[in-house]
């Protein structure tokens, strides 16, 4: 299928069928006297093989392809459209609910309880609400518990200054609609009103460690995009948990801070973006999201109105076999720092999503996903400015957990079968230089236990070693 050709109800290619691709180095159209070259799994591309990978890749990581490959790459083709295999709790609750969920004219979602809101089959890709569909799909997508693990999130400079790195813990759990809690109403006990829960903490450097964070997502934010999180931080050097200044945030919170205040101990800057000074005095001017490090993991779909442009089929990195942060801290991702190529990429269909965010205030006014059909994972994540200004191009990774050697199984004995979002890449496309990449290669999403748990769904557990 050609990139943003339309959208038609059918079925998925047979897995293991591989395209056949043409080079066309002068223009986008396939030239009649190409010779066309058969994918197939376990072939190694390098970078003087490029060419081969045009039609497989968005042309926005295209037209910045110095940044996302690299001389040196070893880009292993994987399976062609390979069906991954999800838990029966999810099956089973995606079949007992079909059919209920409904978008209402507002772009909410109503009248979902577990499972995948939408059957991908019977979405009509003439329905004005189809584009949103898909993006609930994404929003609730099977991500077995939530995840929680190590994170390095290296922040490259936008002009002037030095690459920053900072190292951590972070969690995201799913509270509600848990298609694995059928027996407790698919959510968490007593905690039936919030929606999901997330936080972190940052290790180093020394001069942001135990700055941490909770997250709190009230499930009537799925009924009213506008609806707050409940932000708050722990500040090491005033020893106290603070409500951040900003409340509404689209994915996952990760602070930034403006400080006032007494200034010693230096500034640690996050590009152009902000700052930490964790031992400024004791008034904080602004706490704001950082916008950096966990894009893609998760999003408010009712905060934008969608659009489906197409679909096409993609190679990207969504079974990864290659390690980094934390079991593999010193992996080459290229000259840039920002490139993955050096990874197994699957070939996979995807649907293109445009999503215009509501919130007018904002940088970011568009959005264009590359959402894996099959799986429901982003692959690729652009925005752009209201003026359609290309301001980010972004690559997520992720690992198959079943693929694993001594993954950890669900209670029971059930594999997690989940996809984790091993890593991320960002290039900042707006200032033509810099960007940020996260790794996180060790992440587990079987159920914490109760006490964790407990922790997670709190912002007390903020003051006491978070």
């Amino acid at each position: 299928m050609c990139l943003g050709a339309p959208l038609v109800v059918a079925d998925l290619p047979d897995e293991g069928e591989c395209p056949k691709i043409s080079p066309s180095p002068e223009a986008d159209e396939i030239r009649e006297d190409a010779v066309a070259i058969a994918i197939k799994p376990g072939m190694v591309l390098q970078l003087q093989d490029l060419l081969l990978l045009r039609q497989l890749i968005p042309k926005e990581l295209w037209l910045h392809r110095e940044v996302f490959f690299h001389e040196g790459m070893r880009l292993e083709i994987g399976p062609c459209h390979r069906r991954y295999p999800i838990p029966n709790f999810y099956r089973s609750a995606s079949s007992k609910f079909a059919g209920q969920a409904r978008v209402d004219e507002a772009g909410n979602l109503t009248h979902y309880t577990a499972g995948l809101p939408f059957d991908r089959k019977q979405i009509d890709p003439t329905d004005p609400d189809a584009g949103a569909k898909w993006a609930f799909n994404l929003e609730h997508r099977y991500i077995g518990s939530g995840f929680r693990g190590k994170f390095r999130i290296t922040d490259f400079p936008d002009r002037v200054g030095s690459v920053h790195v900072y190292d951590g813990k972070f969690f995201l759990l799913k509270v509600s609609h848990r298609a694995d809690l059928a027996e407790q109403s698919y959510h968490i006990v007593k905690k039936q009103k919030m929606a999901l829960a997330a936080g972190g903490e940052f290790l180093r450097p020394f001069d942001v460690r135990h700055l941490a964070w909770r997250q709190f997502r009230p499930t009537k934010a799925s009924k009213h995009f506008s609806e707050p999180d409940d932000i708050f931080a722990y500040i090491p050097s005033m020893r106290k948990v603070r409500r951040a200044a900003i409340g509404w945030v689209d994915g996952l919170y990760v602070p930034r801070y403006s400080v006032a205040g007494d200034p010693g101990g230096g500034r640690l800057a996050y590009g152009t973006y902000g700052s930490i000074s964790p031992t400024a005095g004791r008034s904080i001017a602004v706490s704001e999201d950082m916008r950096r490090g966990m894009t893609g993991i998760t999003l408010r779909a009712n905060a934008y109105r969608w659009r489906v442009l197409g679909e096409t089929d993609v190679l990207a990195p969504l079974n990864s076999n290659q390690a980094g942060y934390p079991t593999v801290p010193e992996r080459n991702f290229g000259p840039s720092g920002l490139s993955l190529a050096n990874d197994r990429w699957d070939l996979r269909r995807a649907v293109i999503l445009e999503g215009s965010l509501r919130v007018k205030n904002l940088d970011v006014s568009l959005v264009k996903i590359y959402l894996d059909y099959q799986t429901l994972q982003p692959l690729y994540w652009i925005t752009r400015t209201s003026g359609r200004r290309l301001l980010d191009v972004g690559a997520l990774a992720y690992r198959f957990s079943d693929d694993s050697i001594n993954a950890p199984s669900w209670p029971g004995g059930v594999p997690v079968s989940v996809f984790l979002p091993v890593a991320a890449a960002f290039y900042d496309a707006g200032a033509r230089v810099g960007g940020w990449r996260r790794e996180s290669y060790t992440l587990d999403a079987t159920p914490a236990d109760r006490n964790e748990q407990r922790a997670m769904t709190t912002s007390d557990s903020l003051g006491r070693g978070r």
